[in-house]
């Protein structure tokens, strides 16, 4: 799966000039991912949505090219992406039936996020909304979503890393069931699995390469603007970090870590390894070949999610699973932690029946297991995360690689860090100057955040 590339701000063309001067390098846009407000939600080049509709007295169903709007008629309207509509489409039946009401279950196939503030905002919006915790902060910043009132035995059912990312200036935003986050995958046939540190992984990669195994010691998404959210397990092991936190552990918009000590020794790594460097991370390696140069046996290790496993399964390849290793004498890798969750509208129609489907129903370890089914990403509520690692290694794999990881941050602040971060990155690896892209990027990601 595809993660998105946020759009550059002001802020960010800024770097991108500064970048090209450095390194001459070509100003044309890749499709990189730098999962931003990360949505595991599918994406389409056209918006269209289609409706499909459940209830005690049949609601309608529609089909439209535009954005949905919702049926004025329809008591229970729930958005989400086309791969999770017919599971909720199940249980929203079911609560449907039981509670004599109609229900709505639309799949958007634009971008989710924007569609619904926008909807939300023109009261057109529906009751209940699927997506990531990233966008928590925008969505409670354009008064989106409301706070849920979930019971303390309902909060200790959960990973806590997946309540903490629902967290949001102390209240609780959504109802968490999937976490996500960066592994190494390990083609077994060309090179060793879990190697102790980076450098080792390097090593191996390029013994492939001279052995005429692989043509890449590694696949790790880049691109021409950058990737933050792939890059960020390795920014951890450095010490580096985005934004520090308050004495509660949420994060601080204040504190910008792009320009510290261990953001700039991650950034000197980025140029070591770099296309200058020994050419391990390349720029020409993004979102849209990353999966296919391990799957066609170009690589013999891959950076990337759960949402590669399908690609990865189909290509028949051995594999292996493990954390992505730290640089040697630094710590080890932190990736982000991504949840998915689900939300109440602040303009719900009925915030009753919209609370109640949410804390009463999604909260179920079957539904949780229901969505694992057709998306293959840990389930957030404990309860199913142990009968699903049970029989999938691949899923504990994932969330073992997640020991050290942080959450994704919430904040709106974070918007301002994807484009001008990213392309610091690029240019790094391009041969611009490791501290002074850095301190760049991090110049103009304050200058950003303060003008909000």
């Amino acid at each position: 799966m595809v993660r998105y590339r946020p759009s550059l701000t002001t802020a960010a063309v800024a770097v991108v000039a500064a970048a090209l001067s450095l390194t001459g390098c070509s100003s044309s846009s890749s499709k990189s991912a730098a999962a931003g407000s990360s949505s595991s939600t599918g994406s389409a080049s056209s918006p269209s949505a289609t409706s499909s509709s459940s209830s005690a007295a049949s609601a309608p169903s529609s089909s439209s090219s535009a954005p949905p709007v919702r049926d004025p008629n329809t008591d229970l309207v729930i958005w989400t992406d086309a791969q999770r509509a017919p599971v909720l489409q199940q249980f929203a039946q079911s609560f449907a039936s039981a509670n004599g009401i109609s229900v709505s279950v639309q799949p958007v196939a634009t971008d989710l996020q924007s569609a619904y503030v926008t909807a939300t905002a023109a009261g057109k919006g529906p009751d209940i909304v699927v997506g990531a915790t990233d966008w928590i902060g925008n969505l409670v910043q354009n008064g989106a979503i409301s706070p849920l009132p979930l019971a303390a035995s309902q909060k200790s059912a959960f990973e806590t890393t997946a309540l903490n990312a629902v967290t949001y200036n102390g209240q609780v935003y959504g109802v968490p069931y999937a976490t996500e986050n960066l592994a190494l995958i390990t083609n077994t046939g060309e090179a060793a699995s879990n190697p102790a540190t980076f450098e080792a992984l390097v090593a191996n990669g390029q013994a492939a390469v001279k052995a005429g195994k692989a043509s890449e010691a590694l696949a790790m998404q880049i691109g021409q603007q950058g990737d933050p959210y792939t890059a960020q397990p390795l920014l951890g092991s450095a010490g580096g970090f985005i934004f520090g936190t308050k004495a509660d552990g949420s994060y601080d918009p204040a504190q910008v870590g792009v320009d510290n000590a261990g953001s700039k020794a991650f950034a000197a790594q980025l140029a070591k390894y770099g296309e200058k460097g020994q050419n391990v991370f390349k720029r020409s390696i993004d979102a849209n070949n990353a999966v296919s140069l391990f799957t066609s046996g170009k690589t013999p290790y891959l950076i990337s999610g759960p949402w590669a496993l399908e690609q990865v399964r189909k290509a028949g390849l051995k594999y292996a699973i493990s954390p992505v290793p730290g640089f040697a004498g630094m710590g080890p890798s932190a990736p982000f932690v991504g949840v998915q969750a689900f939300y109440v509208s602040a303009k719900a129609k009925n915030t009753a029946l919209a609370q109640e489907f949410t804390l009463n129903y999604l909260t179920k370890k079957d539904v949780e297991e229901a969505l694992y089914k057709v998306d293959p990403r840990a389930p957030a509520l404990t309860e199913a995360y142990d009968d699903v690692s049970k029989t999938d290694p691949d899923i504990a794999a994932f969330q073992a690689a997640a020991a050290h990881g942080v959450v994704l941050p919430q904040i709106p602040a974070m918007s301002a860090v994807w484009g001008p971060l990213g392309i610091a990155e690029a240019a790094i690896v391009g041969g611009a100057d490791p501290n002074t892209a850095m301190t760049n990027a991090a110049t103009q990601i304050k200058a950003a955040i303060a003008k909000g």
